[in-house]
Order: structure tokens, then C-alpha cells, then sequence
């Protein structure tokens, strides 16, 4: 749907290095560089960038591919929306009619739309005295108002919709980006947003992706957000952070929902963000590290907020951020405190007050025990231990040993050995579900690991075959030499035979970067690991001629009896040296 000559250029103007660069810390290791991988919490870098073949591979999780692959799975696009942000980025113009997604409609024409339904909400704002003055009661000056963009979406079914259809848009555009539904018995067009205020969803590039609105009655649902579009994924957007990234070098708040973004944005405090419609995910966490050193948690009081603010500690902790929970007292949310005692006062007695994880967890554990009863005395030690054993630090942890020691006015020895034996207990688990993962998935593989099992031997030389054919061109036109004679039915998976055929019927002129097009990211990365498996080996011609050899000499599962699931071990031990070397 792109021209191939506009996709190569969009490629060769990307540099690998400079994008994911962008999004991961990278630093020199030999030729290549390597950082923490973005797409699984890990403490020691596994995620490598091979600058030679412009590609990278995560030894941890498996996640491989080119520029392309990294922004589809970073951004959670599609091959043509990661083909149009980075044309964007790259400043190259994409042709009207092309980078249409899977249901015709592109990121472009989302953003397009979403940036005309704004400007209507905005001028229906302008004509809603009873919209103006709820926000007016909610203490939101018009230069906020103004700010922020907000507006109104009216009372009606059509208004929306009218207008849309007005400026040339369809039915189905309209539903692609969630600006109208479609009735089932009609089939009529009818407004998603209605009587209510609109806050539009601005991403760091300063478009218009998404939108949430708020009922400004005691109607249900209270909020009602965009859900996922071409140019849109909540899990992975933060809202306000077009505005806050510049000032939250230092610390980030973290709030629930975008009322209490505005109004702490209203009271100086510019470095709030909210998720959107969702609790924090994995790629919230690891957004927020991009952009903060710490991150103030901001949430309801009640229940739901107290067990979200537990989910955003560990998430945070995993992305190596530090965290802390504001306490807001005698108020139910930052928004209802600076409207009762003023901004000041947040600042320096809910902020400043501000309490560490540690002192969070404990806290809600502590009081839900008597600790004047020897038995509740006991079970809260077990919890605590639980809690204390997770923290990375040695110091943190021996700090938090004695403290609880101290509280629950049981031995600091006896507690220490109870949290060391925790460690231990959760360390061996954990190999446990990591050798366990490994065998079920090959490394990685996921849904075609199975197969890989069943015939490991043949499966990892004939991983060698393709790597080697994928990486040298030459060897692809060798195959087809008498004296090697390599055909697809040699091949032991079907991915292989997929690689084998589209290497093969390229006509010597295969590109990895064709693989996006027709393999899934689970077969993308397979492929790129059996690229960059290649990496300092010797790769000569007679390397490859042996590894084909062997590869036509390899009994198939059937013949051989079934599965070969004793070598697993094998290539847990090859995983755990990082090392793709399959001969």
C-alpha cells in the first residue's frame, strides 16, 4: 500500500541506533550497543543493537527486528502506522491514499479527524453557558479552560456526526476513531460523546489522538474515553505529559484521572499526568522512566485507589523509578485538597509528606492486625517479611528489618533470617518458572516453540542454514547448486519453510527488512535471533555447506521417534550464556 521505494527511504533515514535510542539507554559493547530491553523488566542489560545489520535482539525475552519491528512493539502499531510515524519523524511525505490500516482507515486521517472534532467541542464550549459554568464551579479559569482545549459535546444524538459528515468524513472513519457509534437495529450513525465535557487526549507531538469526556451530572458512566484507534493506545499514553515533560525532570505526579490533572496544572504543579481509562501497565512505567527520576503516586484514598497505588509501586519499582505516595488527609482527592486548603499546603504537607513504598505497604498491613495479640503479632511479621524481601537494596532492607523488628518488638536477628530465607525461597522459584518457561517455549518462541522441541537438533541447524542465507546473500543462490541441492522440503519447521521460501523466491535479492510484511513479531524476532545467532561466529562458505549437510542428513521428528525434549537442558544452558551459536 506504501510504494517499496518510499518504505526503503523511510528505513535508510531511520537510523536503528538514533530511534531506539530515543526510548532505551544504549551503551557501546564491542561493534554493537546494548541496554536495558524495554519490553520486560530486567536489571541486566540483554537488549542488543547490532549496528551492522541495522536490527536487534532481546537475549532475555526473545524480541527481535528492524527499525520497524522496534517501533511496532514500542508503540503498539501496526506495520503501516510504524512505517508513517517514522516517515514523520524522518520528514517524508507518505502518499494521500496509502498507509491504510487493517479496517482502510490511517493514523493520519484519525489524527485529522480527531483535530476537527476538537475545534467542534470547542466552539460548542463557547455557546454552553451551563458547560462554562460547571467548569467555572470546578474553579477552572478560562485561561486554563483555553489551555487544556477543552469542550462540550451537546445533548443530542447527530450534532457531532452532522458536522463530521459535513467536512466529507463516513460513517465508518467516524466509528474507526470512536467519534460515533452505529446502531444495530438502524444501522443509523449516532454521537459517542453526548452532554458532556471534553477533554482532548494531546501527545508529546502535539496531536490530537483521543479524547475523554465527563458527565458534568450525576449520570453513569462518569467518564467515557476513546478506546483503542489507529492513532491511540491508552496502555501506552499518558495524559498531560505534552505539557509536563517539561518539568518533571526531577519528579512526576502520577494522578488518576485528567479533573485532577487540570486542576493541579490550574495550581502550579505542571509535572501531573493521569493514565487514560486504564490502570498503569508495564509501558506506563516504562514511559514515565524516560522522562522523571521519581514519581509521586496521587490517588483516591478509598479502597481501589489504595490497591492501584499498590500495583503502581511495583511496576514502578521494576522500571527502576522511585516512588513515593502522596497522603492526602481530610480531602478525597488532590483536586477536592487545593480547592479546600490551597496549593501551599499540598505542596508542603502532602508532597513534602510524601511516603515510600515501604512505608505505604507497611502501613496498610499494620493496620489490619492487633499487635497486642501474640497470633496477629506472628502473621503480620509473615507479611512484612514478604514485603521486606522484595526490596533490591541491602541497605534499604536492613533498614526496614530493624524498623519492623522494632515495631512488632520481635528479635532483629530472628526477622533478618525469616526475610534472607524469603529471598532464597522466591530466588529458586523463580529459576524454577524461568527454566520452566524455557522449555515450554524454546527460548522464546512462544506458539512455534513446540514444534522447535520436537525436533531440537534439526530445528537449531536448520536455524544456522537460514541465519547464514538471511545474513549473506550468496549462500541464498548457493542452495540451488547440484552439489547442494536445499529445498524448502528440507526444512523442519514451518517457519523455516516460510524463511526458505520467501529467501529464495526473492531472486538473490532478500532483505530482512521485507519480514514485517508477511510474518508475525513472534516470527520477526524468530528470524532476527537466527540473524544475529550468527554474530562472531566463523560464517564461512564451508560452515555453510557442513550446516546443510547435516540439516539434509536430520531425521525428521517422525522418523526419529518424536520428541528430543532431553536436550532442553542444552539450550537452557545456551540461554543463560547469551549465545545464539547453534553448531
Amino acid at each position: 500500500m506504501i510504494p517499496h521505494q518510499i518504505i526503503e527511504e523511510i528505513k535508510f533515514r531511520s537510523d536503528i541506533t538514533d530511534v531506539i535510542g530515543q526510548y532505551v539507554t544504549l551503551k557501546r559493547a564491542g561493534s554493537n550497543m546494548k541496554g536495558l530491553c524495554p519490553f520486560h523488566n530486567e536489571r541486566t542489560p540483554s537488549f542488543t543493537v547490532y549496528e551492522s545489520t541495522s536490527s536487534f535482539y532481546c537475549f532475555g525475552c526473545g524480541a527481535g527486528g528492524d527499525v520497524v519491528s522496534f517501533v511496532m512493539r514500542m508503540e503498539n502499531l501496526g506495520y503501516v502506522q510504524a512505517l508513517e510515524l517514522l516517515a514523520k519523524r524522518a520528514g517524508i511525505e507518505i502518499p494521500e491514499d496509502s498507509g491504510r490500516d487493517e479496517g482502510g482507515i490511517s493514523r493520519d486521517r484519525v489524527l485529522k479527524m480527531n483535530l476537527d472534532a476538537a475545534r467542534f467541542f470547542r466552539d460548542r464550549l463557547n455557546e454552553t453557558p451551563k458547560a462554562l459554568e460547571y467548569l467555572s464551579g470546578r474553579g477552572y479559569s478560562q485561561g486554563l479552560i483555553r489551555h487544556f482545549g477543552m469542550g462540550y459535546a451537546p445533548d443530542g444524538f447527530g450534532a457531532l456526526t452532522d458536522y463530521m459528515h459535513g467536512l466529507g468524513y463516513k460513517d465508518d472513519e467516524l466509528s474507526a476513531a470512536f467519534l460515533c457509534g452505529v446502531s444495530r437495529k438502524t444501522g443509523r450513525a449516532f454521537d459517542y460523546f453526548r452532554g458532556r465535557i471534553i477533554i482532548p487526549i494531546i501527545d508529546t507531538q502535539k496531536n490530537v489522538i483521543a479524547f475523554g469526556g465527563r458527565i458534568m451530572g450525576d449520570g453513569q458512566p462518569k467518564y467515557l474515553n476513546t478506546s483503542d484507534t489507529p492513532a491511540f493506545k491508552k496502555s501506552r499514553n499518558l495524559f498531560a505529559l505534552n505539557y509536563a515533560k517539561a518539568s518533571c525532570a526531577d519528579e512526576m505526579i502520577l494522578c488518576e484521572g485528567y479533573m485532577d490533572v487540570i486542576a493541579l496544572h490550574g495550581a502550579g504543579f505542571t509535572n501531573a499526568v493521569a493514565t487514560l481509562g486504564t490502570s498503569i501497565t508495564p509501558e506506563h512505567a516504562r514511559i514515565m522512566k524516560r522522562y522523571t527520576k521519581k514519581v509521586l503516586i496521587a490517588y483516591d484514598v478509598d479502597e481501589a485507589g489504595q490497591k492501584a497505588a499498590d500495583r503502581a509501586f511495583r511496576l514502578l519499582d521494576e522500571v527502576g523509578l522511585e516512588a513515593r505516595v502522596i497522603r492526602v488527609k481530610d480531602a478525597k482527592d488532590p483536586d477536592e485538597y487545593i480547592k479546600k486548603f490551597g496549593a501551599d499546603r499540598f505542596r508542603r504537607e502532602v508532597i513534602g509528606g510524601a511516603a515510600s513504598g515501604f512505608e505505604f505497604r507497611s502501613g496498610n498491613i499494620l493496620r489490619g492486625f492487633d499487635l497486642s495479640d501474640q497470633a496477629q503479632r506472628i502473621e503480620a511479621a509473615k507479611q512484612l517479611t514478604a514485603v521486606i524481601a522484595e526490596t533490591y537494596s541491602d541497605v534499604e532492607r536492613d533498614i526496614y528489618t530493624r524498623s519492623i523488628a522494632e515495631k512488632l518488638q520481635i528479635p532483629y536477628e530472628s526477622l533478618k533470617a525469616d526475610v534472607k530465607s524469603r529471598m532464597r525461597r522466591t530466588a529458586k522459584k523463580a529459576r524454577g518458572e524461568e527454566s520452566e518457561k524455557i522449555r515450554l517455549t524454546a527460548q522464546g518462541y512462544g506458539s512455534i516453540g513446540g514444534e522447535r522441541l520436537r525436533s531440537l537438533s534439526a530445528s537449531s541447524t536448520e536455524e544456522a542454514v537460514l541465519g547464514l542465507m538471511m545474513r549473506y546473500p550468496e549462500y541464498a543462490a548457493l542452495v540451488r547448486n547440484k552439489d547442494v541441492a536445499l529445498t524448502v522440503n528440507d526444512m523442519k519447521t514451518e517457519l523455516g519453510r516460510k524463511l526458505f521460501g520467501m529467501i529464495t523466491e526473492s531472486e538473490g535479492v532478500f532483505s530482512p527488512d521485507s519480514l514485517n510484511e508477511s510474518l508475525t513479531q513472534e516470527e520477526v524476532s524468530r528470524a532476527y535471533r537466527m540473524i544475529s545467532g550468527r554474530e562472531g561466529l566463523t560464517n564461512d562458505e564451508s560452515v555453510f555447506r557442513d550446516c546443510v549437510s547435516r540439516l539434509k542428513a536430520a531425521a525428521s521428528p517422525s522418523e526419529s521417534g518424536g520428541s528430543t525434549l532431553e536436550d532442553v537442558s542444552e539450550l537452557i544452558n545456551r540461554k543463560r550464556m547469551n549465545t545464539g551459536a547453534s553448531d
